[in-house]
């Protein structure tokens, strides 16, 4: 399994804006669309990544969660898909559906989405406030696969708790681990 860590992008950013494929309504859906009302969560998943299947669950708790809290979830995947099919559009739909994601599924076919946001790995989390600026990036929590720690979101929960309640986040923000985008 390769560690990549995330890159980190400087907190205060401004999302940079997509349009890109849902791959379970098979629309084309836009950031300003998906946003929501006090915060939005974009993560840079696949279906195949051990990093990203050991938190599925979490992800799905977590979104189901924060909805009602006025914070959307929004996933993307941006693996090249001629060397890595089990990420094909198709192959994310069914996956979607399997484990019940609440939230978009939107295929990058041409990865400039990755490269905008400077998303490395998989899995990577970024926070956007109401306005779209950064906030939080980085990991989900200490828990990679076979180390021993459960999984609790503490770090991303963290973040979007003291967006909800207006509070400075002064814990610090750890990269992502993961497995490395798939770049074509």
């Amino acid at each position: 399994m390769a560690r990549t860590p995330s890159n980190m992008l400087p907190l205060g950013t401004k999302a940079p804006h997509f349009s890109l494929l849902d791959t379970v309504s098979n629309s084309v859906l836009k950031l300003s669309d998906l946003k929501g009302k006090k915060g939005t969560v974009i993560m840079f998943i696949c279906n195949h990544c051990p990093f990203v299947i050991h938190i599925n669950e979490t992800l799905v708790s977590m979104a189901n969660s924060y909805a009602e809290k006025g914070i959307s979830f929004v996933a993307i995947s941006s693996n090249d898909v001629v060397n890595y099919p089990q990420d094909s559009p198709e192959n994310m739909a069914l996956h979607s559906k399997k484990e019940k994601y609440p939230f978009p599924y939107l295929y990058d076919e041409s990865q400039d989405t990755a490269k905008a946001y400077d998303a490395a790995c998989t899995p990577d989390f970024y926070l956007f406030d109401a306005n779209l600026s950064l906030t939080y990036r980085g990991q989900l929590d200490d828990s990679r696969p076979g180390n021993g720690i459960p999984v609790t979101a503490k770090d991303l929960s963290h973040a979007i708790d003291c967006l909800i309640e207006g509070k400075t986040n002064n814990t610090p923000q750890k990269p992502s681990i993961g497995c490395g985008i798939k770049w074509k």
